[in-house]
C-alpha cells in the first residue's frame, strides 16, 4: 500500500496540468498636476513615461483643464515618470508599475515656477486586461473541443481542479463551492449551493473563471471556492452575430443489461442544441441578445444496488431512469453609455427547463428468484427562471476610480409532479405527490474602488432579502406507502446584509492584499404544525469573513504565495426540506430544519514560475471545518428502508497539493497536465436522527487519500485544424459513511475554421472507452451496501457555427 501511495506521490509530483491565467499587461495611470505655489491647477502639462535603463520614450500625455491626466497601455516593469511644462522645473520620479492593479493613481504632483520648454508629447490608445494574483484561472470554452456542443457541467470536467460528481462540480475534492453566472448569484445555478449546472447550454458561455481564494469582495459562502460563469457578450461596432447547432447521440449501447421486468433503457439519445447571438452598437447604445435551446434524451440514472443486513437479508435492485429535458435560456440586455462618465445597464434573463422522467426500479431477494417489489414513476417537473438587473457605473475623473451601483430581481419557480406505481407480491398500489415552490430574491450591491500610486482600496455593502415558500401535495391511492403526515407547507426565509473592505498593495517586490467581511445572517424556517417530525426553526449571526494574500516576487518569472481565507457554507433550503422524496422507493432523501452553517478557515502557499514557452504553478493547501454538513444515512428497526438525512457531522480535514504544467512543445502541438492529491479526514461523531422515529448513529474517523490526473493534449494541424484528447483519472475518494472508487475516461475532440475563419465546424466524443462508472460501498448501522452506475456517459457530437 505505502509503495502505490509513494508511486502516486511521485506521480504528481511530475504531472501536471494547464490553466489559462489571466494577467494584467497592460495598466493605465492616472494623477493630478498643481502649481505648487498657490495649489491651481496646470494645465496642458506634458506627462511622460519613459523607461528607467535608457530613459527612452514609452507613452505620454498632457493634463486637461483641472490638471488631471491618465496614460494607459503601459506593461508592467520600472520607469521614470517626468512632468514638464513652460515657466516650472522638470520633475522626475521613478515609477514601479505592477501586475495586480489595472489602474494605478499617481500622488499628487506639485510644479514649481521656473521656465522651461515645451516638449512633444504622444498620445497612446486604451486596453485592458485582467489581473493575475495567483487566485483565479481562467478557460474559454472555444479551447474545450472535446466537450462542445454540451451542457455547462460537461464542459467543466475537463478543466484543471475540477471534478464532477453526481451532477456537481468539486474542486480539489470538494463540492462546498459557489457558482456564479457574471459574478452574480442566480437561481440558475443555486443561491448558496449550486445546481441545474448540467442543463445550462455550454454554447452561451464565453468562459470560465475558477477562483481558489476568493477576496472579500465576494459573498462568504462555498468553502471550497467560487465558480464564475461568463456568458457571451459582443461589443463590435454595427450589427453581428454568431448562429450554431450541434447535434449528438449518447448510448451508443447497453453497457449492463436489465434486471427482470424493468422496462428497456434509452439507446442512442439525441441532442440538440441550436444557438444564436445578437449584438447592435452605435453611438452610445450597445443591444444584445443570447438565446439557447438545449434538448436532450439521456439515461439519467442505472444504478444496481446490493444490500446487506446484519440478520443475513440481502436484497438486490436496480433504479433505471429515462429522462427528456428541453432547457431554454435568453438573456438581452442594453447598455446605455450617458456620457464619457456614466454607463447604465439593464438587462433580463429568462430559462424554462422541462424534465420527463420515466423510472423502473426493481428490488429482488438475494439469489434473484422472487422479485419483491417493482417501483414505476413519472416525473413531470417544469423549473422557471425571470432575471431583471439594473447596474449603473460612475468612472470619475481619476482612470479606474469607479462607483457601481446594482440591483437584481429573481424569480425561480419549480412545479414538480411525481406518479407512482408499487407493485408488490400481494398488491399493487399507486400513489402522487405535487411539489410548488415560487422562490424571490432581491440583491442590492454598491461598490467602490479607489486606485492608488501602489494599489487599490475596493469596499461596498450588499443587502439580499430570499423567501421559498413551498407547498408539498400528497397523493394517496390504493396501499399508499407515503408518508401523509409529512406533508404541507413551509416557508424558508433569509436577510443578509453585509459589507466588505479589500485593499490591494504591490511594489517591486512584494504584493499584499488584506480583506475583511461582516456578514449578518438570519434565517427562519416555518414549518407546517401538523408535521408528523419537525418544527420550525432557524438561527442568525454575525460573523467576520478575513482574507489575506501575501507574495514575494523572486524576479520577473517565478513568485511565491500565501492565502488565507474563512468562508461558510450555509444549509440552503433544500438541505432543510421537510418533505420526503421517493425518487428511490427504499432509499428516501429527507431534510433537517435543525442544519446550521459550516464554517471553514483555509490556507494555501503557492508558487508560479512562467517562462516563453509555458509555466508551472503548484500550490499547498489546507482547509478545516468545524459543523461539517453531509448526509447520514440510517435504518429503524424492523425495517429495510434506508433514510438519508442531513446532519452536521462536527471537524472535517482537507489538505493536498495541486500542481498545473503547461507547456508548448511546438507549433503543431502543446500539452498541459493537472495533479491533485489530498488527504480527507471526518473526525468521528454521534448525531440524531429525527425522521421517521429517533435514532442515534454513530461512527468512527474516516481518512483517505484521493487525487486526480488530467493530461490535456492539443494539436493544430495546417489549414485550420484543431485537435483535443484529454485523459482523466479520479483516485478513490471517501463519501459519507463510506467511499467512491477509482473512475477513468478519454475524450476527444476535431475543430476546423471554415470560410475564411467566420465558420467553424467540431466533432467530438466523451468517454470513448465507456469506462466512467461510479460505484460506491456506504457502511451504516445494521447494514452495507454496494451500487455501481451504469449512466450515461459516452455522446458523440456534431456542431456548425458561423459569425457575422
Amino acid at each position: 500500500m505505502m509503495n502505490k501511495i509513494r508511486l502516486f506521490l511521485l506521480l504528481i509530483s511530475i504531472l501536471f496540468t494547464s490553466a489559462s491565467f489571466a494577467q494584467v499587461s497592460s495598466v493605465t495611470i492616472s494623477g493630478m498636476v498643481k502649481n505648487k505655489t498657490d495649489k491651481s491647477a496646470v494645465a496642458y502639462t506634458n506627462v511622460v513615461v519613459k523607461t528607467e535603463q535608457d530613459g527612452a520614450f514609452v507613452a505620454g500625455t498632457v493634463t486637461d483643464d483641472e490638471g488631471r491626466f491618465s496614460i494607459a497601455n503601459i506593461k508592467p516593469g520600472n520607469y521614470g515618470l517626468e512632468v514638464s511644462f513652460m515657466g516650472f522645473d522638470t520633475q522626475k520620479q521613478p515609477l514601479f508599475i505592477g501586475s495586480l492593479s489595472q489602474f494605478l493613481e499617481i500622488p499628487l504632483i506639485e510644479l514649481e515656477v521656473q521656465s522651461t520648454m515645451l516638449n512633444d508629447v504622444t498620445v497612446t490608445a486604451a486596453a485592458s486586461d485582467i489581473s493575475n494574483k495567483m487566485d483565479k484561472k481562467t478557460y474559454s470554452l472555444a479551447d474545450n473541443i472535446s466537450q462542445s456542443g454540451g451542457s455547462v457541467l460537461q464542459s467543466m470536467q475537463n478543466l484543471p481542479g475540477v471534478t464532477v460528481q453526481d451532477g456537481k462540480v468539486q474542486l480539489r475534492g470538494n463540492e462546498k463551492v459557489t457558482v456564479l453566472i457574471g459574478g452574480k448569484q442566480t437561481a440558475l445555478t443555486g443561491f448558496g449551493s449550486q445546481a441545474g449546472l448540467d442543463n445550462i447550454p455550454a454554447s452561451a458561455i464565453d468562459k470560465i473563471e475558477i477562483i481558489n481564494n476568493p477576496s472579500s469582495k465576494y459573498d462568504a459562502n462555498g468553502n471550497a471556492g467560487i465558480i464564475n460563469i461568463v456568458m457571451k457578450k459582443n461589443k463590435q461596432e454595427g450589427f453581428n452575430g454568431k448562429v450554431g447547432l450541434s447535434a449528438g447521440l449518447g448510448s451508443l449501447w447497453v453497457r449492463k443489461e436489465n434486471l427482470p421486468t424493468i422496462r428497456p433503457q434509452y439507446t442512442l439519445t439525441p441532442k440538440i442544441n441550436p444557438s444564436l447571438s445578437l449584438n447592435y452598437r452605435k453611438g452610445k447604445v450597445n443591444a444584445f441578445l443570447q438565446a439557447d435551446n438545449l434538448y436532450t434524451q439521456t439515461l439519467n440514472k442505472n444504478e444496481f444496488v446490493t444490500r446487506n443486513y446484519d440478520d443475513g437479508t440481502v436484497i438486490h435492485s436496480q433504479l433505471k431512469r429515462n429522462r427528456n429535458t428541453n432547457f431554454l435560456t435568453t438573456k438581452a440586455g442594453v447598455d446605455w453609455h450617458l456620457d464619457e462618465q456614466n454607463i447604465l445597464t439593464v438587462s433580463g434573463m429568462y430559462g424554462s427547463e422541462k424534465i420527463i422522467d420515466r423510472g423502473d426500479q426493481s428490488f429482488f431477494n438475494g439469489d434473484k428468484s422472487q422479485r419483491l417489489r417493482l417501483w414505476q414513476f413519472l416525473e413531470d417537473e417544469i423549473k422557471t427562471t425571470a432575471m431583471a438587473t439594473a447596474a449603473y457605473q460612475h468612472k470619475f475623473k481619476e482612470a479606474g476610480h469607479l462607483m457601481n451601483l446594482g440591483f437584481n430581481y429573481t424569480f425561480h419557480r419549480e412545479d414538480e409532479q411525481y406518479f407512482y406505481d408499487n407493485f408488490l407480491p400481494a398488491s399493487t398500489g399507486k400513489d402522487a405527490f405535487k411539489l410548488l415552490s415560487d422562490e424571490q430574491v432581491y440583491d442590492f450591491n454598491i461598490d467602490y474602488i479607489k486606485p492608488l500610486k501602489y494599489g487599490r482600496v475596493e469596499t461596498g455593502l450588499k443587502l439580499r432579502n430570499r423567501t421559498i415558500p413551498t407547498n408539498m401535495e400528497f397523493k394517496p391511492g390504493a396501499n399508499s406507502v407515503l408518508d401523509m403526515d409529512a406533508g404541507g407547507w413551509a416557508n424558508y426565509k433569509e436577510l443578509i446584509p453585509a459589507v466588505y473592505g479589500n485593499y490591494v498593495f504591490e511594489t517591486e517586490k512584494w504584493e499584499a492584499e488584506l480583506g475583511l467581511r461582516v456578514e449578518y445572517v438570519k434565517i427562519q424556517y416555518d414549518v407546517n404544525p401538523n408535521h408528523s417530525t419537525y418544527k420550525s426553526d432557524g438561527y442568525n449571526y454575525t460573523q467576520p469573513f478575513p482574507n489575506m494574500r501575501l507574495a514575494y516576487k523572486l524576479n520577473d518569472n517565478n513568485k511565491l504565495s500565501i492565502f488565507y481565507n474563512r468562508r461558510v457554507d450555509r444549509p440552503n433550503e433544500v438541505d432543510i426540506r421537510i418533505f420526503p422524496k421517493y425518487d428511490d422507493a427504499e432509499i428516501i432523501k429527507v431534510g433537517n430544519p435543525a442544519l446550521r452553517p459550516q464554517f471553514t478557515n483555509s490556507v494555501e502557499l503557492g508558487y508560479k514560475n512562467t517562462w516563453n514557452s509555458g509555466y508551472f504553478y503548484s500550490a499547498l493547501y489546507h482547509r478545516f471545518a468545524n459543523g461539517t454538513i453531509t448526509r447520514i444515512s440510517s435504518i429503524v428497526p424492523g425495517s429495510t428502508l434506508i433514510y438519508a438525512i442531513f446532519q452536521n457531522a462536527g471537524k472535517s480535514y482537507n489538505t493536498g497539493l495541486e500542481s498545473i504544467l503547461n507547456q508548448k512543445v511546438s507549433n503543431v502541438y502543446s500539452f498541459n497536465i493537472n495533479g491533485n492529491i489530498y488527504r480527507n479526514q471526518i473526525n468521528a461523531f454521534t448525531v440524531h436522527n429525527l425522521y421517521p422515529e429517533p435514532s442515534t448513529f454513530s461512527t468512527d474517523r474516516q481518512t483517505a487519500i484521493s487525487g486526480n490526473l488530467k493530461l490535456n493534449n492539443t494539436f493544430r494541424f495546417g489549414k485550420d485544424w484543431d485537435a483535443q484528447m484529454t485523459a482523466v483519472y479520479l483516485a478513490p475518494d471517501i463519501i459519507p459513511q463510506g467511499k467512491i472508487l477509482s473512475r477513468f475516461s478519454i475524450d476527444a475532440g476535431l475543430k476546423k475554421s471554415v470560410q475564411k475563419g467566420k465558420g467553424e465546424i467540431f466533432f467530438n466524443a466523451t468517454d470513448l472507452l465507456n469506462t466512467m462508472v461510479i460505484r460506491r460501498k456506504i457502511d451504516g448501522m445494521g447494514f452495507h451496501y454496494r451500487s455501481d452506475d451504469y449512466y450515461e456517459t459516452q455522446v458523440i457530437r456534431l456542431g456548425y457555427s458561423l459569425k457575422f
